[in-house]
């Protein structure tokens, strides 16, 4: 009976783990989307969503069961409350990039925005999928470091977004405010995705440390 729960355990984690590979391709054609305007890459990202959805079905009804009729203790618990957890996570940051998906084909054949402002989405288009890549390398290891911040908070990300917004709102933008209201958004979404991922870096080290996501702090 233990070898089976182990096994299932495995499977659980595993799960999470291609949720999370598929997290990061939506986030790279997120950005090829916002970058080039490419409805090809768009229409990707909610593909890769729906296939995020199954995973995500399949993640939760293994941890009900799991819970109802394993009845784990302790560490094992923790396993599977954290791995439900963090596949909720996951699939907020796919919703995310889908929504920022949306703005692009409704944008179409136009750019999302002026082409200053397209440069500085995809850079934080390009840092959201860097955050969730980390996600991916720390839901894999075995033995991630337990006295530091696994997915640490991106304060360049958060840089930019404030000078988007600052440029949406500025007195002597031109292009229209439904430009500016889709611009707001896109910064909000990708705000979003990225606190979703430093929740999963504090939910992975509250399985392997115990340590409370509210007593964790950055450095």
């Amino acid at each position: 009976m233990r070898t089976k729960f182990s096994i299932e355990l495995m499977a659980l984690t595993d799960e999470l783990a291609h949720m999370a590979r598929l997290t990061h391709e939506s986030a790279e054609r997120a950005t090829a989307a916002l970058a080039g305007s490419d409805l090809t890459a768009a229409y990707e990202v909610f593909a890769l969503e729906e296939q995020v959805q199954v995973e995500h079905a399949k993640c939760e009804d293994r941890s009900v069961i799991l819970l109802a009729l394993e009845a784990p203790v302790a560490r094992d618990l923790r396993h599977v409350v954290t791995a439900m957890q963090i596949a909720d996570d996951l699939l907020a940051v796919s919703g995310a990039l889908s929504r920022v998906a949306d703005t692009v084909v409704h944008s179409y054949p136009h750019a999302v925005a002026p082409p200053p402002v397209v440069a500085q989405l995809s850079e934080i288009s390009i840092a959201a999928a860097d955050l969730v890549a980390t996600v991916v390398r720390v839901i894999a290891a075995q033995n991630p470091p337990r006295d530091r911040v696994l997915v640490p908070h991106d304060e360049n990300l958060d840089r930019l977004r404030a000078q988007i917004l600052e440029t949406a709102s500025a007195p002597d933008w031109t292009h229209g405010s439904a430009m500016a209201i889709d611009i707001a958004m896109l910064a909000h979404q990708y705000g979003r995705a990225a606190d979703h991922c430093v929740r999963i870096g504090r939910l992975i080290r509250f399985f392997h440390t115990g340590i409370p996501l509210y007593a964790q702090v950055e450095g």
